[in-house]
């Protein structure tokens, strides 16, 4: 009797293991990931985060808006500011979406979030606001700044 009770018992534990495992490892669900100040959960400054963080692939959460920071110099990280999303440049229209950048200048959100026809970004450092021109239609940010576009900087 009592080793049908103990049987009984590992077969539970394995079927509570089993279920969790699956249940965090399932890429068809997307977690919240959502950077914060002082953070240091993340990676990699400077690469694309889509490359990992999307649907199928091997980073936790699927990001809407990710890149990195740099202070003015372009080679250090500026860890702290704030990206906010407009629907009007130079920081005018609608504020969609407010990011903390973490402590590696990293910033990032599984948030949704409609580019629609286009959303103008600003970058806040602690004397500085500077504003992107142009709009965006994607929130891959590293795919172009460091690469085609100097980093996203400020001071």
């Amino acid at each position: 009797m009592k080793r049908r009770g103990l049987n009984i018992l590992i077969v539970m534990i394995i079927s509570v293991i089993s279920f969790q495992s699956c249940e965090q490892d399932d890429e068809n669900e997307n977690e919240t990931k959502i950077s914060t100040y002082n953070s240091t959960e993340s990676h990699m400054e400077g690469q694309n985060c889509m490359n990992c963080h999307e649907s199928g692939g091997s980073g936790e959460g699927w990001f809407t808006t990710a890149g990195t920071v740099y202070d003015s110099s372009k080679k250090s990280t500026f860890p702290n500011a704030t990206v906010k999303l407009f629907t009007g440049p130079n920081g005018t229209g609608d504020l969609k979406l407010t990011i903390q950048v973490d402590n590696y200048g990293n910033f990032y959100t599984t948030e949704n979030l409609d580019y629609g026809d286009g959303i103008y970004t600003s970058v806040e450092g602690n004397s500085v606001t500077k504003h992107m021109n142009s709009s965006i239609t994607s929130g891959q940010c590293n795919s172009c700044h460091g690469i085609n576009t100097d980093p996203i900087w400020t001071e």
